[in-house]
């Protein structure tokens, strides 16, 4: 059973401030809350309509009904469990290999699929400024399938980063080089932007490279790729050039 304080936690926490003053998020589903099991998140609380779940402190297991979840879950049809978990300590930042910074991008699912692309394509970290959605925003961790538990997320002035770094910065812009034809570094600071108004002008000027996805449309007519599938692509290529 679920209390109404906890209904209570759990609500708050779609919001970020609470997130913030708990230090705790939530995440919704089977293989979400099971792969963050298996990483090196802490669970607060369980709360599940099926008995899915193993080896776990059972003080922290709630078995609920189907509408006890419909109450505390964030999604139009809810699956069939949802985990809070600690947020972690911060860790150290280590400016090292290829790493990805977002400047201010606001969707959820844009920045939960590139946390999932840093996944698969082995980014171990990802930087964003402080307008960046938040990471434990629950459509993100959604978007994630898990992959939050394996890369490292920092919040902070881009700006400053840019400028005092070393690596040389990639940045995706419309007259930029085709990528396809560059040699691409194993180290580096690839810059995407925000969905409407791509990199700023500020990061911009700190871009010592600037390259482009070409289009190979016949009538040149689309005018831009969504931020997470341009990240795709590009990450793609420099895996594939080292």
């Amino acid at each position: 059973m679920v209390s109404k304080n906890q209904i209570k936690l759990i609500t708050s926490l779609q919001q970020k401030k609470y997130r913030k003053q708990e230090q705790l998020f939530f995440v919704e589903g089977v293989k979400g809350v099971q792969e963050l099991l298996d990483s090196n998140f802490e669970l607060h609380e369980l709360f599940t309509t099926k008995a899915d779940f193993q080896s776990i402190d059972k003080n922290k297991v709630y078995s609920i009904s189907d509408a006890e979840l419909k109450k505390i879950s964030a999604l139009t049809t809810p699956n069939t469990c949802l985990a809070i978990f600690k947020i972690p300590a911060a860790i150290k930042f280590e400016e090292k290999g290829l790493l990805v910074a977002l400047d201010d991008v606001r969707d959820p699912g844009n920045l939960g699929t590139i946390i999932r692309l840093c996944d698969w394509f082995g980014i171990k970290t990802l930087y964003c400024t402080e307008a960046t959605v938040d990471i434990y925003n629950p459509k993100v961790v959604q978007a994630t399938m898990g992959s939050i538990g394996r890369v490292n997320v920092f919040y902070g002035d881009l700006e400053k980063l840019l400028t005092a770094t070393k690596l040389p910065i990639f940045g995706t812009f419309m007259d930029g080089k085709n990528i396809y034809q560059e040699s691409l570094p194993s180290e580096g600071i690839i810059v995407m932007g925000n969905e409407a108004n791509g990199i700023s002008k500020t990061i911009e000027k700190l871009v010592s490279e600037r390259i482009a996805i070409p289009r190979f449309g016949d009538l040149q007519a689309t005018e831009s790729l969504n931020v997470a599938t341009a990240t795709a692509i590009i990450l793609s290529e420099f895996k594939r050039g080292n």
